[in-house]
């Protein structure tokens, strides 16, 4: 029995007169573990949801298999259902193979021609696992940090989070053919997240999944799909996470020399057609030397010279015509004129804030860069508040010249009315938005900047929030759970500005890909 594909055809999408989705295709066959990753809005839900069948697509088709398993926002059971119920109707299918083999069984014994039957049932059970689903089911509650949940509990009795890991636990169990999966590790600590990478590489058919989890992205997929606007639209990469990285660093080097390129081409056109424009200007004297020999060699060079200037003209116009633009600027929060001549930026001792956080003693110098870790509610925002200054608390000495910016989890801005492009320059001013214009920091769209700042995503918001502190950098910059609602490539690029620099950076993070690769110091709360 073949594993069926998961075949999307030119899939339309829009939503109040915006498409989402505009013509995407997609092949995700058994074996394929496809990532969908871009910023939230570009459509990485709508493709799964159109995928998995519980929306229609405005012009297109999917063909997928029977046996195809949709993580939802929601389970579709009621709140009176038991942890029980979820899992009984989980390993069903598998209980049923074991049962009809039985069957089967029997019949063959008794002289029925029903080895083919029999044959086929077989495959089903073994990609099942039939005979192993009420012990794996254990097994995975208890990896996806549910084996204290009793059986006889009610969904209505467990949290948002619980009721997520259960939903997932219960697609694990089944084993479906095609698995659709929407922010997969939402809820999971690090160890449930490595038990869910570990049991989705075992399977055998074919999942999807959209994440902005890069360790995830790089243990479980083969293949990456940026639905991330771009001319050609969607990209789609054969690879892990980790080789996408190093291929988009090698393809904006790339793009950075043929800019350069191109830049000296037409410098040194512009430059030959000035000088050739000199050697004819009209009003330039004639020698006498010039005035001897003219009559004989008067046309032919001026034959020459025209047509030296007909080729560079061309070619100049040509390169102007299809000149590559500017790449981005990289983004960096490093600005000359950073560094303050002071022992520390901030210093904190024996801070007390009642049932959000307890610190003994912490210095903050010029070019630190700290990493805070710890589980939710150890007290990594307030923290970051104190150092910002937004709680006031005792214990707390500041640099008097120190300037702090600080990009909160939640990003919000004081007049949703206002655009982007005039939120950024009423921040910063004129002066600056001149050195810094917004569109150079390649962080919004050309068509998102005159949105208001209200209508954009929770994503666009944030990277609003970064370019302010990108164009402004401060002495302190302060970042809470940076990665959050961001594409993973601007993830990358959030990261690399990190590095050494003046100033100091303090971030707050779970982010498993940020920890792993961080050079700097860290304290643990």
């Amino acid at each position: 029995m073949a594993e069926a594909a998961l075949v999307a055809h030119d899939l339309v999408r829009g939503f109040g007169g915006r498409r989402v989705l505009d013509g995407v295709s997609l092949t995700a066959a058994p074996g394929r573990r496809i990532g969908l990753i871009g910023e939230n809005g570009t459509g990485k839900s709508t493709l799964l949801r159109l995928l998995a069948g519980v929306d229609q697509p405005d012009r297109g088709s999917v063909e997928r298999p029977a046996d195809l398993g949709f993580l939802h926002q929601e389970m579709t059971f009621p709140g009176s259902a038991t942890v029980a119920d979820v899992l009984d109707d989980a390993v069903a299918e598998a209980r049923e193979d074991v049962a009809e083999l039985e069957r089967l069984a029997g019949l063959i014994a008794e002289g029925a021609d029903l080895l083919a039957d029999y044959a086929e049932r077989l495959e089903l059970a073994q990609r099942h696992e039939a005979w192993d689903a009420d012990r794996r089911a254990d097994i995975v509650l208890d990896g996806l940090g549910l084996g204290d949940v009793t059986r006889d509990r009610t969904l209505g009795s467990l949290s948002g989070g619980e009721r997520r890991r259960l939903a997932l636990a219960a697609l694990v169990i089944r084993r479906p053919s095609a698995l659709l999966l929407d922010e997969p590790t939402n809820h999971l600590d690090d160890d449930a997240a490595a038990f869910l990478e570990e049991q989705l590489r075992g399977l055998p058919g074919t999942v999807v999944l959209a994440s902005h989890d890069r360790a995830f992205l790089d243990a479980v997929c083969t293949d990456l799909v940026d639905l991330d606007p771009a001319v050609e639209g969607p990209v789609r990469f054969g690879g892990t996470y980790s080789e996408y990285v190093r291929q988009k660093r090698l393809d904006r080097d790339r793009w950075e020399r043929r800019y350069l390129e191109e830049q000296e081409e037409l410098a040194s056109l512009r430059d030959s057609l000035g000088l050739i424009a000199g050697r004819v200007a009209p009003n330039r004297t004639m020698r006498d030397s010039d005035k001897m020999g003219y009559g004989v060699r008067a046309n032919r060079v001026q034959s020459q010279i025209s047509r030296r200037v007909r080729n560079a003209t061309r070619r100049l116009e040509e390169l102007e015509r299809r000149a590559v633009p500017a790449p981005p600027r990289p983004l960096s929060f490093a600005a000359p004129g950073l560094t303050l001549s002071a022992e520390h930026l901030v210093s904190l001792r024996k801070i007390r804030v009642p049932g959000r956080l307890s610190l003994d003693f912490l210095d903050v110098h010029d070019g630190d860069r700290l990493l805070v870790t710890g589980p939710n509610g150890a007290g990594k925002s307030t923290l970051l508040l104190a150092l910002a200054g937004r709680v006031e608390v005792a214990g707390v000495r500041r640099h008097p010249d120190l300037r702090v910016g600080l990009l909160d989890q939640d990003t919000s801005f004081a007049n949703p009315r206002l655009t982007a492009r005039g939120t950024y320059g009423r921040a910063l001013g004129a002066e600056r938005v001149a050195q810094v214009p917004l569109e150079s920091l390649g962080l919004l769209h050309r068509q998102d900047l005159g949105k208001a700042v209200g209508t954009l995503s929770v994503g666009q918001q944030r990277r609003l929030a970064l370019a302010l502190l990108v164009a402004s950098p401060p002495h302190l910059l302060l970042l809470d759970e940076p990665t959050n609602h961001l594409s993973p490539t601007l993830c990358d690029e959030l990261e690399d500005a990190l590095g050494p620099g003046p100033g100091a950076i303090v971030v707050a993070s779970h982010d498993r890909w940020l920890r792993k690769r961080w050079q700097g110091a860290e304290i643990g709360l």
